[in-house]
């Protein structure tokens, strides 16, 4: 019999925390599985941190974290993934709008070998200046990722423990889970989820989100790639950018040794490609000297622990 971790962050959402605690009773109610509710306060200003601290003081499979101010949703699912203590994790919206009734069969898929689903929310209850903003978003994401899923933003999904132990959130990276485990040698799929309308309050996310989003997505893929490795970054660019000045410069002391010595090239002096070749080159050497600092930094500070299988 295994545990499973239900992880919920919520921020202001009072009204739904009763009846959403009673949906994921009923939804694990024949399961042989036992389970554990960890609510995630981030800084709520109404009722919610006293009413899942109620609740902790009833049930003891509620667990509570509490955040003194607001610190995102990453920072929270953060916490709840270092708290959780369940061979699978499961993480979902407090808003209501995402179906408790989908947990067992995200964990089935897990069953199967999968380190990791991410729900798809095929038929979206929210406005229309939502979805659409949203299905350019997963597009993108999905192209430059790399990774074949549709709902990046879906909150409800689920986790094998390696996963959320091996995977470290700040910022916004909460959209970027799925990135941020395949990173990491994760094999990553998705469902389709059944999504509700909201019943009470309204969103916490507006279009802004869309243009940070994409910010965080090259910050997500430039770490993934060049976090151990910054010379391979910097050092290329710095190389292209030095021979290209070199190779300007080269070419105008050509052309001043012909006019100096035959009188058939052209002084140098004040030519505006002159001063680019200069400026190219230093640069150039600027960034080779970024990426040695780079790695001086990484040597020393980041060592990279590697996931080990569970068969070794």
């Amino acid at each position: 019999m295994s545990l499973i971790s239900v992880v919920v962050p919520l921020l202001n959402e009072a009204e739904s925390l009763v009846e959403l605690l009673s949906q994921i009773d009923h939804s694990l109610a024949a399961s042989p599985h036992q389970f554990e509710l960890i609510f995630i306060d981030d800084g709520s200003t109404d009722r919610s941190l006293e009413l899942i601290r109620e609740m902790a003081a009833t049930d003891n499979r509620v667990r509570v974290i509490s955040f003194q101010r607001n610190h995102g949703k990453a920072a929270a699912l953060d916490a709840g993934f270092k708290a959780s203590k369940g061979d699978y994790v499961i993480t979902m919206d407090a808003d209501l709008q995402d179906d408790p009734e989908e947990i067992l069969p995200l964990i089935a898929v897990l069953e199967t070998g999968w380190d990791m689903v991410s729900g798809w929310k095929q038929v979206r209850h929210d406005p229309i200046g939502k979805r659409w903003p949203s299905k350019l978003y997963n597009f993108t994401v999905a192209r430059l990722s790399g990774i074949p899923i549709h709902d990046f933003n879906c909150g409800l999904k689920a986790y094998t423990r390696k996963v959320v132990k091996n995977v470290d959130l700040y910022g916004e990276m909460h959209r970027y889970i799925p990135v941020l485990a395949k990173q990491k040698g994760f094999s990553c799929t998705e469902k389709v989820v059944q999504h509700r309308a909201r019943k009470y309050g309204a969103s916490k996310y507006g279009i802004g989100r869309l243009f940070t989003g994409y910010l965080d997505l090259f910050t997500v893929m430039f770490l993934g790639k060049y976090m151990r490795k910054p010379m391979h970054f910097f050092g290329l660019a710095g190389m292209l950018l030095f021979l290209l000045g070199f190779g300007i410069l080269g070419f105008l002391t050509v052309q001043w040794l012909q006019q100096y010595f035959f009188g058939t090239g052209q002084w140098i002096n004040n030519r505006p490609m002159f001063f680019i070749g200069i400026l190219l080159t230093i640069i150039g050497g600027q960034f080779v000297s970024m990426g040695l600092l780079g790695e001086l930094i990484t040597s020393s500070l980041h060592k990279e622990n590697p996931v080990i299988r569970d068969d070794d």
